[in-house]
C-alpha cells in the first residue's frame, strides 16, 4: 500500500495530526449549511454527523471536550428561544394550545404582548430558529475539538502574526475554560466539596474563568519569547498597498459572509463579495508577509485528507446554499400548518459527504481509538506469534 492510499484508509494511516485550517473550513461549511435550513431532521442530521465525525477523531486532550459543552449550550439557546416565544407570544397561528395570563401594556407599546394564547405554530417557530443557532454552536464546537489551538497558531500566515495572537487566544479561551472546569470539579471533589448544584457553579466560576485567560495569555507570551513575529524590513509602499488590500479583503469577507449565511440575500450579492475579498486577502498576506520572518518546527502538512476534509464541508455548504435558492420550501420546517417535515434527498446526500473526515483522516496521535487499535493489533500479532510457536514445539 503506497503513501496515499494508506492516507486514505484513515485507520492504516501513520497517525499525525490533521492540518488545524482543515478542520475549521470542515466545520464553516457545516455552519454555513446551519444557517440556510430550518427543517429539524436536516439539523438533527448535521448535528449527528459532526458528533461522530468527533467522536472518531478526537485526541485525547482536554480542549477536545469542547464539543459537549458547545451542545448543552446550544439546548441553553434552544431553550431561552421558546421560553420568549412564551412569556412574548404574538399570538400567530390558530392551533392554540393554552392560553396564559395577558398583562396589559401601554398604547405606546403597541404590538407587544405579555402572555396571551400560546399556539403551535409559534412555538415551533421558535423551536427551529433556536435548533439553527444550536446547530451551528455544535460546528464551531467540533471545531474546537478536532483543531488543537496552538497548531492553528503555527499555521497563521506570516502577514497575520498579531491578529493571529489575538485570535488565537480568543479561540483557545473556550477549550480552555472546558479544561478548567474539569480541573475545579476535580478538586472540588478531592476537598470533599459537591461539585453539582448552584453553589458548586458559583464557587467555580471565578477560577475557572482566571485559570483559562491566564493560559490564554500564556500560549501569547510564550509565542512572543520565542520571536514570533519577527519584523523585516520592507518599503513604504508595499506596506501601504498591503494594508488597503487588508482593508477592502476585510470588508468583502464581513458583507460576503454575512450575505451568505442571510437567507434573505441574493446569492448573486454574496459570492462575488466573497470571492473579491478572498482574492485581496491572499494578495494583501503575499505582500504583507515580505516583512515578517517566520520559521516553523515541523509544520502540519496539507495533503490529500484535508483537501478531502475541506471539500466535504465546502461541498455541503454550497449545495445547502443552491438548494435554499432554487427550492427555499425543502429547507424549511412547516408551521403554518404544522406538519411532519420532508427529508429532500439532496442535502442528505451531502450530509453524508460532509461525514468523510470520520473515515479519510489519520487517527491523531495518543487519541484512544488509535490505542485500542494499536492494542488490538498487537494482541494479534502475539496470538499468531504464540501458536506459531506451539505448532513448532509440538513434535511430529
Amino acid at each position: 500500500m503506497n503513501r496515499r492510499s494508506a492516507h486514505i484508509l484513515g485507520e492504516k494511516a501513520a497517525p499525525r495530526w490533521t492540518h488545524p485550517g482543515a478542520w475549521w473550513v470542515w466545520a464553516l461549511g457545516l455552519a454555513t449549511a446551519a444557517s440556510r435550513t430550518t427543517n429539524p431532521l436536516l439539523l438533527a442530521l448535521l448535528i449527528a454527523v459532526a458528533g461522530w465525525v468527533v467522536s472518531r477523531r478526537r485526541p485525547d486532550a482536554p480542549w477536545a471536550r469542547s464539543y459537549a459543552v458547545f451542545l448543552r449550550l446550544g439546548l441553553a439557546v434552544i431553550a431561552i428561544r421558546v421560553g420568549f416565544a412564551v412569556l412574548l407570544g404574538s399570538g400567530i397561528g390558530t392551533h392554540v394550545i393554552v392560553t396564559l395570563p395577558e398583562l396589559p401594556l401601554p398604547s405606546w407599546a403597541a404590538g407587544v404582548s405579555i402572555g396571551g394564547p400560546i399556539t403551535a405554530e409559534e412555538l415551533l417557530t421558535a423551536l427551529y430558529q433556536g435548533a439553527v443557532l444550536a446547530a451551528m454552536l455544535a460546528c464551531i464546537g467540533a471545531a474546537n475539538s478536532l483543531a488543537s489551538p496552538t497548531r492553528l497558531l503555527a499555521s497563521v500566515p506570516a502577514a497575520l502574526y498579531e491578529v493571529g495572537v489575538a485570535v488565537i487566544v480568543a479561540m483557545s479561551f473556550a477549550p480552555q475554560l472546558v479544561a478548567d472546569v474539569s480541573r475545579v470539579r476535580t478538586a472540588r471533589r478531592l476537598r470533599g466539596r459537591s461539585d453539582r448544584g448552584i453553589r458548586a457553579l458559583a464557587g467555580s466560576a471565578m477560577p475557572v474563568l482566571e485559570g483559562a485567560l491566564e493560559r490564554a495569555i500564556d500560549l501569547a507570551a510564550a509565542m512572543d519569547s520565542r520571536g514570533y513575529g519577527r519584523v523585516g524590513a520592507a518599503s513604504a509602499q508595499t506596506r501601504l498597498i498591503a494594508r488597503i488590500l487588508l482593508l477592502v479583503a476585510l470588508m468583502g469577507i464581513c458583507v460576503g459572509v454575512y450575505a451568505l449565511l442571510d437567507g434573505g440575500t441574493p446569492g448573486a450579492l454574496a459570492l462575488p463579495l466573497l470571492a473579491l475579498g478572498c482574492i485581496a486577502a491572499i494578495t494583501a498576506m503575499l505582500l504583507a508577509g515580505r516583512r515578517t520572518a517566520r520559521s516553523r518546527y515541523r509544520p502540519d502538512p496539507w495533503a490529500l485528507p484535508e483537501w478531502l476534509v475541506s471539500a466535504s464541508g465546502v461541498v455541503a455548504g454550497a449545495v445547502f446554499v443552491v438548494t435554499s435558492m432554487i427550492d427555499p420550501i425543502a429547507l424549511t420546517g412547516p408551521t403554518a400548518p404544522p406538519a411532519w417535515p420532508a427529508l429532500p434527498l439532496l442535502p442528505v446526500v451531502a450530509l453524508m459527504i460532509a461525514a468523510l473526515p470520520g473515515l479519510v483522516t489519520p487517527l491523531p496521535p495518543g487519541s484512544r481509538a488509535f490505542r485500542g487499535a494499536s492494542a488490538g493489533e498487537s494482541s494479534a500479532s502475539e496470538s499468531a506469534a504464540s501458536e506459531r510457536t506451539t505448532r513448532e514445539e509440538v513434535p511430529a
